[in-house]
């Protein structure tokens, strides 16, 4: 496992990392993390490596785009001094493009997009161990659907930018496409954003086996 005692994980982004935590900062008692993947990862990480002394704390917030993390990247990232940092923000940048076609101003293009997340991991790299970037997704199997071949093209950004800062890289879209083989995507997401707990889930699996998560320990092997 790539984590290292004592560390502490802060995983940013919209609704889907959000997910009720506790304000100003996602911690704590009382599932002050939320109840989403960045739950499940913090649930999964006490419970596998408690001798680690992991911290995780949830610093999403709902309907925020790359923009808004510009906005408020010093005090909920760089003054939090985190060793390990996840991203995973895009899907309103998309959305907006489509449930708001009229309000131009409220859309983050793709240009703006790739560069502010440029921007902002290498703002957070000198003083990060290590920092994992998650695509945005739209759990719609039909890749041709308008909305989900415009977040593939955001998708393909993020791991463009993954690459260019030599950030650990997690298919968010993809980890969906084994189940929607068996089930409709509302089984999952009934606005095929919000997950389910399923959904999150997959997500907090993906983002595990990016850090290198031994799943042996959850079966009481060290």
């Amino acid at each position: 496992m790539k984590m290292d005692k004592g560390q502490r994980l802060v995983m940013i982004g919209d609704s889907i990392t959000d997910c009720e935590r506790k304000f100003p900062y996602g911690e704590g008692l009382f599932q002050g993390v939320g109840k989403g993947y960045v739950s499940l990862v913090d649930t999964l990480l006490q419970t596998a490596y408690p001798e680690l002394n992991l911290r995780v704390t949830n610093m999403g917030i709902g309907g925020n785009t790359v923009r808004d993390l510009k906005e408020r990247w010093q005090t909920d990232v760089l003054d939090l001094k985190p060793d390990w940092l996840s991203i995973m923000i895009g899907i309103n940048d998309v959305w907006r493009q489509f449930d708001q076609p009229a309000i131009p101003e409220s859309h983050v293009l793709l240009e703006e997009y790739e560069h502010t997340l440029v921007e902002l991991a290498e703002q957070a790299l000198p003083g990060l161990k290590g920092l994992v970037i998650m695509t945005p997704f739209y759990i719609e199997p039909n890749s041709g659907d308008g909305m989900r071949r415009r977040m593939d093209e955001y998708g393909r950004a993020a791991q463009r930018v993954a690459e260019r800062v030599g950030a650990l890289f997690v298919d968010t879209q993809a980890v969906f496409e084994p189940m929607l083989g068996y089930v409709h995507p509302t089984a999952i997401a009934s606005d095929r954003v919000h997950p389910s707990l399923t959904g999150h889930m997959l997500i907090a699996r993906a983002f595990l086996q990016a850090i290198g998560f031994d799943w042996k320990r959850m079966s009481g092997e060290v």
